[in-house]
């Protein structure tokens, strides 16, 4: 067994651990942190797979950009949408 090798393994069992610990937290705002860790474990991944370009759009996107949008999210539902109708309309 190569040294690439040992390290594909290892990234794909640090993804399978990363997205099971995701998928069995229960709690939104440790969702978005564990999907965050998902993302660089996968930008790693996919680093030594050899496809750079796939790594910096998923550590970007995967995260970066998602985590962000669902921690606001989150706090926008906690406060009870506060603000989202100043004028007292219904939409």
């Amino acid at each position: 067994m190569s040294p690439t090798d040992v390290l594909i393994a290892a990234a794909l069992l640090l993804t399978a651990a990363a997205a099971t610990a995701a998928a069995l937290t229960r709690e939104p705002v440790r969702q978005a942190v564990l999907l965050a860790v998902l993302g660089v474990v996968l930008a790693v991944l996919f680093t030594v797979l050899q496809a750079p370009d796939v790594a910096l759009s998923q550590l970007a996107v995967g995260s970066a950009v998602t985590p962000l949008l669902i921690l606001l999210t989150v706090r926008r539902l906690r406060r009870g949408g506060k603000g989202r109708d100043r004028d007292g309309g219904a939409g």
